[in-house]
């Protein structure tokens, strides 16, 4: 990577926060860039509109998903943008290439009654995994938070009387998610299990080495092992699928997609409306159910 692309990461870190999974997908995207523009011997930083255009269109010939073209995308108008503002370059080369079309993907989500199996064959895990799993199961269930929000949660965390919990997500945004009795409860479980642990867990979800937090790998595969004694396939669960089921279940009963939106801790009310075709099928069956020709 030359000079100006790792001031580019370094900038992101300094001033937006990136996560370490952005700064990576982002130095993979560029010394992609960068090994294309080897090839005619043009540095990185003075790629012109035509050589970017052909290694988009070269990203398509590969079969690369849509996806993942929009992500390359981006990337090169920011990482451009930036040489624009700090002089290295007068112009964004990539500011021209056409954005590809994206097909929004539904979501992937458990019914209730799934996650009624999930909680029960978490119960049902003896010793430390399975507090984890079922603290981590109705906690997410409950607040619709990432698990990278939930694996950072303090030690001390949902242990006070209160109502609701202060998370400060993407990007350093701050929301209030509300908290389920159910939740505290396993929490408190969760966390009187730890106790004993020397030297005191930092984190509630603790992981193995003293003082750090479960990895995301680690509680991804401890709710996978929890799908099997459900019955479920556990290539359908994930963290997030929770956090979609979470969401799709509040709009089936009734929520509205803004309050969702604050609850989430979506920055734009857009990334909400993937949510929109649980509105679709409970007006569908809305109209099935009470309009007088349904059964026509």
């Amino acid at each position: 990577m030359d000079a100006q692309g790792e001031a580019y990461l370094e900038m992101l870190v300094a001033e937006r926060g990136a996560a370490q999974s952005t700064l990576a997908a982002y130095r993979a995207d560029l010394e992609d860039l960068e090994a294309h523009l080897a090839r005619g011997k043009t540095p990185l930083a003075k790629a012109s509109p035509a050589q970017l255009t052909a290694y988009m269109a070269g990203l398509a010939a590969q079969g690369l998903s849509e996806r993942t073209q929009a992500r390359r995308r981006s990337c090169l108008r920011q990482f451009y943008l930036f040489l624009l503002r700090e002089g290295y370059r007068p112009d964004n080369p990539a500011q021209a290439i056409e954005s590809p079309k994206l097909r929004a993907p539904l979501p992937r989500y458990l019914s209730e009654g799934e996650v009624e199996a999930l909680l029960a064959a978490a119960r049902a895990t003896p010793g430390l995994p399975g507090l984890k799993a079922v603290a981590g199961l109705e906690i997410l269930y409950a607040t619709g938070l990432r698990v990278t929000e939930l694996l950072t949660l303090p030690a001390a965390a949902l242990s006070t009387a209160a109502d609701c919990l202060l998370i400060k997500g993407k990007g350093g945004k701050e929301r209030i998610v509300p908290l389920s009795e159910t939740a505290k409860h396993a929490a408190a479980s969760l966390r009187a299990a730890c106790a004993p642990q020397k030297p005191a867990p930092k984190f509630l979800f603790p992981g193995r080495a003293p003082g750090t937090a479960m990895t995301r790998q680690g509680f991804a595969l401890l709710l996978k092992q929890v799908a099997l004694t459900a019955g479920l396939d556990p290539l359908r669960l994930s963290p997030h699928v929770l956090r979609h089921s979470f969401a799709s279940h509040l709009l089936a009963h009734g929520a509205d997609l803004r309050s969702l939106q604050k609850l989430l801790g979506h920055a734009d009310i857009a990334t909400t409306q993937i949510y929109t075709h649980i509105l679709a099928e409970r007006l569908q069956k809305l109209v099935q159910t009470h309009h007088p020709l349904a059964d026509g």
